[in-house]
């Protein structure tokens, strides 16, 4: 549309040109098209919203019609006939389609966005009726066929919450849904083997206990999904990014750094308080039990020190409000790095406590030498031997959640914080769970369920260890700037490898004759990754290892078709030459992906996949090859290479997931026909 919308006027009108024109036309129309196809299955799936997703799609579908037809261009001659109207004698019509089917979209998408929250919390009532029904079961072959249709009911609900989870923009909400998703998907089986064993052994009060807290916490999570989809904050929510050190302490050099703009930006008190607040929140580390004598000392050291500087600071800029001399200036300045080195300081002491104080833990706990113990001490029976065990579980457990705690204020970003609260709450929840559970087993020692149980439990923590140590690398990331942002392919880091050779590339504008190549090479660029997304989206599994290389490659294809527009987050030439070679190597990931995928097929269909991927794997070997190679003050000429080069493996991706696609249908039809003629077998034996 942008593209229709801003082409001159006075284009010379080629064949070439017109026949891009209908293409793009055509495109806008078809895509259109689709979308109001799914918008009315939507309507009529949906009656109380029927009528308005209706006439939303009447007008784009209107709108994508009026596209079509205004862009029908092919028939012109050089001399454009006067009773055929274009987009080249109306361009004021393009426009108006243009806004209405915005407006129309986006109606629709709104109105597609109020079902999906309503589909979301049907199912979570449908999933809280039946654990309901679950916890008030008093047989064995009740609860099989309650729990049988609760699981169905939990694959439904995951797959919704899933994709939502994927549609957020918003990181926070993102790992919040992350994290209650994380709990329900585990606390399935967790509900399965407690309530069986609860079962077995009716009056066992451990047993009831254990069952009792899995149970609640899977209704907390499901009230969590409900809170972010709906975006209702809880009453008594409290913002985690508040109780963050490093949130304080960013606040508190972003209010500095705004000074030197404007002296009056803010009170000399509002800092003292902002600074208090941080130094406050440092006494979880110099309070805490499991922080050396060593660290509390230095910590309690650069707090002193820090105070000390601000209070300068004020001095200082006081006087520079009233005396404006260049002296001045500086002093205030050279005071704003003292501080502003403290703070950092700070940062590094904190950061360093509470990294090494979790490594320590990770380290020494991978053993899982105490869940051992109490597995051993359920099956024999041990009281005695049981109380010790717990205790040593407590005082771990205790120790982890104040980690998780401590790691909160250094994790960096707001998505890390929700995920150290998440699982200092595991911990905490699960280390009880473990004791009711193994107190279970040691009562009834001769109990499989409840050695089940028990087992099911131990593995949940030593799941949650294994997640503590990607923790630690994903905060230690942040911490040294190795991190952007979640989607690397569309935010990309401005440090290469091959740096030293991009040292001497100058960032010098194209001439309008390259530009106008260039911007031609884009477009067809972005009508391939529309190509692609079409044949990703006739896959049932989106999480299918092909389907999301494809994605991958059409997102960064995409980005560097905004690129050849001056848009999106594409600025540099390092930037560029990073994403190609991000590219190539996800091309490459993308022909493995098949390759795995051809070996479950017939020597037939895998020749014939196999013949399509050699065609793919040469053009990303040669990308990778031309990214390397250093053109001094030639970086256009490699994107004018680069974009035929992607468009060749672009067009090469559509047909390897369309054949994948169909390659993948046959082999499940062939298996269902396999599957029936044995069941037919079967019922005759």
């Amino acid at each position: 549309i942008t593209t229709l919308i801003n082409h001159k006027d006075n284009t010379k009108k080629s064949d070439k040109t017109l026949q891009a024109i209908q293409r793009v036309g055509q495109a806008v129309n078809l895509a259109v098209g689709r979308f109001v196809k799914v918008g009315e299955a939507i309507a009529n799936e949906n009656w109380d919203l029927k009528e308005e997703i209706n006439i939303a799609c009447i007008e784009a579908k209107q709108a994508g019609e009026t596209i079509a037809a205004l862009t029908d261009v092919t028939n012109l001659s050089h001399a454009e006939p006067h009773n055929q109207i274009t987009v080249f004698t109306d361009k004021t019509g393009v426009i108006k389609a243009a806004r209405l089917l915005l407006s129309s979209v986006t109606k629709v998408l709104l109105l597609a966005d109020r079902v999906v929250i309503k589909q979301i919390i049907t199912s979570r009532n449908k999933v809280l009726a039946t654990m309901e029904r679950l916890e008030k079961v008093n047989s064995f072959q009740e609860f099989v066929q309650i729990f049988s249709q609760f699981g169905n009911e939990m694959v439904e609900f995951a797959h919704l919450t899933g994709d939502r989870q994927n549609d957020l923009k918003d990181e926070k909400k993102k790992a919040r849904m992350a994290a209650a998703r994380a709990v329900l998907e585990k606390g399935t089986m967790m509900l399965l083997t407690a309530s069986k064993t609860c079962l077995r052994h009716p009056n066992c009060e451990s047993a009831h206990k254990n069952k009792e807290g899995v149970f609640e916490r899977m209704k907390e999570a499901l009230d969590k999904v409900i809170e972010i989809v709906t975006d209702c904050k809880p009453s008594g929510d409290t913002d985690t990014a508040s109780a963050s050190i490093f949130t304080g302490i960013k606040e508190l050099k972003m209010n500095l750094e705004a000074l030197r703009d404007n002296p009056y930006f803010q009170s000399k008190e509002s800092l003292s308080v902002t600074l208090e607040v941080v130094l406050e929140r440092t006494e979880d580390f110099t309070d805490s039990a499991y922080t050396s004598h060593e660290r509390r000392e230095r910590i309690l050291e650069l707090s002193t020190q820090t105070r000390a500087e601000l209070q300068e600071f004020v001095s200082v800029w006081i006087q520079a409000q009233s005396r404006k001399t260049k002296s001045m200036t500086e002093e205030l300045e050279l005071s704003m790095l003292k501080i502003s080195h403290s703070l950092n300081e700070l940062k590094k002491e904190l950061h360093s406590a509470a990294m090494q104080l979790a490594a320590d833990l990770v380290k020494y706990h991978a053993d899982h030498v105490v869940l051992q113990a109490l597995k051993l001490t359920g099956v024999e029976g041990n009281l005695e031997a049981l109380a010790e065990y717990a205790c040593k579980l407590s005082e771990q457990k205790e120790q982890l959640v104040e980690t998780c705690r401590l790691l909160r204020h250094v994790s960096g970003t707001e998505p890390l914080e929700i995920t150290c609260i998440h699982a200092a709450e595991t911990f905490h929840v699960t280390g009880q769970q473990i004791i009711s559970a193994a107190e279970t087993l040691t009562l009834h020692p001769s109990s499989k369920i409840a050695k089940e149980n028990l087992d099911v439990f131990c593995e949940a923590w030593e799941s949650q260890i294994s997640d503590m140590s990607m923790l630690l690398r994903e905060i230690n990331d942040v911490f040294e700037g190795r991190r952007g942002e979640k989607y690397g392919y569309l935010s990309l880091p401005k440090q290469m490898k091959n740096n030293a050779n991009l040292k001497s590339l100058k960032p010098e504008k194209p001439d309008s004759e390259e530009q106008a190549k260039i911007a031609k090479l884009g477009l067809k660029l972005g009508l391939l990754t529309s190509d692609v997304n079409c044949e990703i989206e006739k896959w049932e599994d989106q999480e299918n290892d092909i389907v999301q290389n494809g994605r991958n490659m059409s997102k960064m294809a995409y980005s560097l078709y905004l690129f050849t527009r001056g848009e999106g987050s594409l600025k540099t030439s390092q930037d560029l030459i990073h994403l190609l070679e991000v590219l190539a190597a996800e091309g490459l990931k993308f022909t493995s992906s098949i390759q795995a995928f051809s070996k479950q097929l017939k020597d037939d269909d895998k020749l014939m996949l196999l013949l399509e991927i050699n065609k793919l794997i040469p053009l990303c070997h040669q990308l990778q090859t031309v990214t390397k190679a250093s053109l001094q003050n030639k970086v256009f000429l490699k994107v004018d290479k680069c974009i035929t080069k992607i468009r060749s493996m672009m067009a090469l991706v559509v047909q390897l997931l369309s054949l994948c696609y169909k390659l993948m249908k046959k082999m499940e039809s062939n298996r269902w026909i396999s599957v029936t003629n044995k069941d037919t077998m079967d019922g005759k034996t």
